[in-house]
C-alpha cells in the first residue's frame, strides 16, 4: 500500500517521546520509524527498520510488506512527507521482534491509544483537550497552553482563508508565512529557529508569551486584511501577509521602545535541559 490519501494527523506521547500517528479509514496508523527510535534508542532507526523488514520476511511474515502503508506525516523539517506506517495490530507484531526493555510497557500503551474508539473524529473538542494534555505533560503552564491553543486556531483560520483564495501549493504557504514572520520579527521562521538554536523542534513551542502574542497578531491581522481586500491569488495574498505582519512588527517595535527591552529572545520557553530533550515534533 502506498500514498494513502487524506490522513488526519496527530501526535501521541510515550514516556515524553513523540510518536506520530494518523487516522486512516477510522483506524490509527503509527509511524514505524518513531516506534523503533523509541524502543531501540538507535541513531539510525531507518536502517534498523530496513534490516528488520528483511528479517521478518525471512522468518515467514510475508504480510509485512502488504500491511505497511505510507502516510504523509510531519517530518523533522516541518514538511508533510510519506513515512512507513502500521496499524495497531501490525505494530504489535513488529514490536515482538524488537528486543527492548520498553517493549512490554509500550505494548500496553499502544493497546490503550490504538485500539480505542476514534472519538476525536466525532468530537473535535476531544482532540483539543488531548493536545492541551500533551503540552501539560511536557511542562508548559496553563497560561502558555491557552495562548498556544489560541495561536493554533488563528493559524488554521488563516490557512483556511488562503485555501479559499487560490493558495494551493505547500511552497506558497511557506512563503506567505515567511513574509508575515519577516515583517513581524525581522526574520523568517528558519532564521528565527537558528536564532534560538533549534533544529528539529517546533519554533512556536519554544516561544515565550510575548512572541506568541505577536505571532498571533501578525496572522490575525493578515486574515482580516485578506478578507477585507478580498485578496485573490499569490501576489495579492503576499501583499496582505506583508501588511498584516507589518502591523504586528510596528506594535512590537513600539513596545520595545517604551519598555526598553526586546521581545525576540534566544531563550526557549522550557528552560530545563531535560524538558527540551523530550520535545521533538508538535502541532502546528
Amino acid at each position: 500500500m502506498k500514498n494513502l490519501e487524506n490522513p488526519e494527523n496527530h501526535i501521541a506521547l510515550f514516556k515524553g517521546n513523540t510518536i506520530r500517528r494518523a487516522i486512516y479509514q477510522k483506524e490509527w496508523w503509527f509511524s514505524v520509524i518513531d516506534v523503533i527510535e523509541v524502543l531501540t534508542n538507535t541513531e539510525r532507526p531507518r536502517k534498523y527498520w530496513s534490516d528488520l523488514k528483511k528479517k521478518l520476511i525471512k522468518e515467514g511474515y510475508f504480510e509485512v510488506s502488504e500491511k505497511i502503508g505510507q502516510l504523509k506525516m510531519v517530518a523533522p523539517d516541518g514538511k508533510m512527507r510519506e513515512t512507513d506506517s502500521a496499524t495497531t495490530e501490525t505494530m504489535l507484531r513488529i514490536i515482538q521482534s524488537i528486543p527492548s526493555p520498553n517493549a512490554e510497557p509500550f505494548k500496553r500503551w499502544l493497546a490503550k491509544v490504538g485500539f480505542g474508539r476514534i472519538q476525536e473524529i466525532e468530537d473535535p473538542e476531544l482532540a483539543t483537550r488531548r493536545t492541551k494534555m500533551l503540552y501539560k505533560l511536557k511542562g508548559y503552564s496553563e497560561d502558555w497552553i491557552e495562548k498556544r491553543m489560541r495561536g493554533i486556531a488563528i493559524r488554521e483560520e488563516l490557512t483556511d482563508e488562503w485555501k479559499k483564495r487560490e493558495i494551493k501549493e505547500q511552497r506558497e504557504f511557506e512563503i506567505l508565512t515567511a513574509e508575515i514572520s519577516k515583517a513581524t520579527f525581522g526574520m523568517t521562521p528558519i532564521k528565527y529557529k537558528e536564532h534560538k538554536g533549534l533544529k528539529r523542534e517546533n519554533l512556536r513551542d519554544h516561544m515565550n508569551d510575548l512572541e506568541l502574542i505577536f505571532s498571533m497578531l501578525g496572522e490575525v491581522s493578515t486574515t482580516k486584511i485578506t478578507r477585507d481586500r478580498n485578496a485573490k491569488g499569490f501576489i495579492e495574498n503576499k501583499i496582505a501577509a506583508q501588511k498584516g505582519g507589518q502591523i504586528a512588527g510596528d506594535a512590537r517595535r513600539k513596545l520595545e521602545l517604551e519598555s526598553g527591552g526586546k521581545v525576540i529572545t534566544k531563550e526557549n520557553y522550557l528552560t530545563k535541559p531535560q524538558s527540551r530533550k523530550k520535545i521533538k515534533n508538535s502541532p502546528k
